[in-house]
């Protein structure tokens, strides 16, 4: 086998590995990557503005906004007006919303990150820029993300 089909393998791997744990995640809990993700960053950041909650999740305004209006149809999710600043609303986890985030499974990433962790550094830098250089070459590198392993909509999905 040649080494360019044995890389493609090897992706081709990984967004598997990626799919079934997303579709694991859907089915255990109605809620996609994404929706777990800004949920367990407002438990993790407290009282959090729309705007903070997009940054440090590394998802646009717009995007988080639609998953909050999402989960807050769901009653996972509330909105509160600032008693300090009126003009800042926090997100903030319901009981039904905390529940269902300590049901969840832990991330795919999770499993990564300790790993990653445990590598020399050097090795480390050498798998940071070759995974770099393979998202250059696929024309990603400007496909902005956030830094978590999951896929699927932005959609609750009740059991």
């Amino acid at each position: 086998m040649e080494k360019h089909e044995e890389v493609l393998i090897s992706i081709r791997q990984i967004i598997r590995a990626i799919d079934l744990h997303s579709k694991r995640l859907s089915k255990e809990t109605g809620l996609t990557g994404p929706q777990l993700i800004l949920m367990r960053s407002i438990r993790e950041l407290g009282e959090v503005t729309i705007r903070e909650l997009s940054k440090h999740t590394n998802m646009s305004q717009a995007t988080a906004t639609t998953i909050l209006d999402r989960l807050e149809k769901h009653e996972l999710v509330k909105r509160v007006r600032s008693e300090k600043d009126k003009r800042k609303v926090h997100a903030h986890l319901t009981e039904k919303g905390l529940e269902k985030l300590s049901q969840a499974p832990m991330p795919l990433q999770q499993n990564f990150i300790n790993k990653f962790q445990q590598l020399e550094e050097w090795e480390q830098s050498l798998l940071l820029s070759s995974v770099q250089r393979i998202s250059a070459m696929m024309n990603a590198e400007d496909i902005d993300v956030a830094p978590v392993l999951e896929l699927g909509s932005i959609t609750y999905h009740p059991e």
